[in-house]
């Protein structure tokens, strides 16, 4: 058998953000391979006269931009009263209770501008355990608890 022949670039799943009731994320894994191209796509080399050599620059807003577009898929349930703990905005007039929608624009602008759940997002994209499938997690906990 192969390794190579196993191995998945990327998976999808949804999970709960912690403390906002039914706020869940659609979330894909980015494999090693896809995170370094990522990098290089945002990448430049620019040349430093004082050191004469090319320098490699990253443009952080390309790869902010790029990283959410890679990583967050969807969502569901995030309720206009949960941006008050994700973000600073004026909800005057607004019902609290309608969801915001997911579009990329809206995910770009709460990457960029919630600390929260830029930390989030990168703790559990890159969290293996998140995207193994159901029956995995279970035979992994049966084998755990026959071990004891």
């Amino acid at each position: 058998m192969d390794l190579k022949s196993l191995l998945v670039d990327s998976k999808t799943t949804w999970v709960d953000f912690p403390g906002l009731d039914g706020f869940e994320v659609e979330l894909a894994n980015l494999s090693r391979k896809e995170l370094v191209n990522l990098r290089k796509k945002c990448t430049s080399n620019k040349f430093n006269r004082k050191t004469r050599a090319f320098e490699e620059i990253l443009d952080d807003e390309k790869f902010v931009k790029e990283f959410a577009g890679a990583t967050v898929k969807n969502w569901k349930g995030l309720k206009l009263s949960y941006l008050e703990d994700l973000i600073l905005v004026d909800l005057a007039g607004q019902d609290l209770s309608k969801e915001m929608e997911y579009t990329f624009d809206n995910a770009l602008v709460l990457v960029e501008n919630s600390s929260e759940f830029d930390n989030w997002l990168n703790e559990v994209v890159f969290d293996l355990e998140n995207f193994r499938s159901k029956e995995s997690a279970n035979n992994k906990k049966e084998t755990g608890d026959l071990s004891k």
